[in-house]
C-alpha cells in the first residue's frame, strides 16, 4: 500500500513537471532587450552535469559574434540549460547549425532555455539580422504590447501594438520577422522597416 501511494505521488509530481514550462510568445526585439547575452554561435560539444535532481546540460559553443553582453561575459565558451525539457531546458544540435542564442548570466555562467529566443541562424530574416546589429537596441525604451484578441489599443506613446497573434498564420508573424519598434524624433514609438532613417519609414499598427 505504501509503495502504491509512493508511485502515485511520483506520477503526480512528474505530471506537474511536464506542465511546468509555459512560455508566452516574445517578439525578437523584446528577447534582445531583456537578455543579458545575445550571441551567434555553433554548438561543438555537450556534457551532462550531474547537479540537482535532473542535472544541467552544458553546451560548448564556438562564438561567431556577440551582439549584447560585452560587459557581462567577454567571450562565451559554455551555455547551460536544464537537462529536462519539462523544466524549460532546450536541446541544441552539435556540429550542425549556427544558432542565435539569448540568455541570462548568473555567477559568470550563461543560461538559456525554451522561454529564451533561440533560432537557427539561417531561419532569421534579413530584417531580424539587422535588428540584432542595430535596430533592436534603438527600441529598448519602447514597449511592444501583444494583442491576442480584438479590440486592443496602445495606451501610451511608448507602445507598439503587436498583432501577429491575430493572424491566421500564427506566431511568429510579419511584425516579428520584419519590424522593429523604434522611438521616433517626436518621442513616439512605432514599427519600422526600411533602409532610411527610422522617422521616414514606419507603419501604424493600429490601422486596419
Amino acid at each position: 500500500m505504501k509503495l502504491f501511494v509512493f508511485l502515485l505521488l511520483c506520477f503526480w509530481k512528474l505530471d506537474e513537471l511536464v506542465e511546468a514550462c509555459t512560455c508566452v510568445p516574445t517578439h525578437p526585439q523584446d528577447a534582445f532587450c531583456n537578455s543579458d547575452i545575445v550571441i551567434r554561435a555553433k554548438v561543438v560539444g555537450k556534457k551532462l552535469m550531474k547537479d540537482g535532481p535532473f542535472g544541467t546540460m552544458r553546451y560548448t559553443v564556438k562564438q561567431m559574434k556577440m551582439y549584447k553582453g560585452f560587459n557581462k561575459v567577454p567571450h562565451v565558451h559554455y551555455i547551460y540549460t536544464e537537462a529536462a525539457e519539462s523544466l524549460c531546458g532546450v536541446r541544441l544540435e552539435v556540429n550542425k547549425y549556427q544558432y542565435l542564442i539569448t540568455g541570462r548570466v548568473h555567477g559568470a555562467k550563461v543560461y538559456t532555455g525554451l522561454c529564451n529566443f533561440i533560432e537557427k541562424w539561417d531561419r532569421l530574416t534579413p530584417s531580424q539580422r539587422k535588428g540584432l546589429n542595430h535596430r533592436y537596441q534603438l527600441g529598448c525604451n519602447c514597449r511592444i504590447k501583444p494583442c491576442y484578441y480584438l479590440p486592443c489599443f496602445v495606451t501610451s506613446k511608448s507602445e507598439c501594438l503587436w498583432t501577429d497573434m491575430l493572424s491566421n498564420f500564427g506566431y511568429p508573424g510579419y511584425q516579428s520577422k520584419q519590424y522593429a519598434c523604434i522611438q521616433q524624433k517626436e518621442g513616439y514609438c512605432s514599427w519600422y522597416r526600411g533602409w532610411t532613417s527610422p522617422d521616414k519609414t514606419t507603419i501604424n499598427a493600429t490601422d486596419p
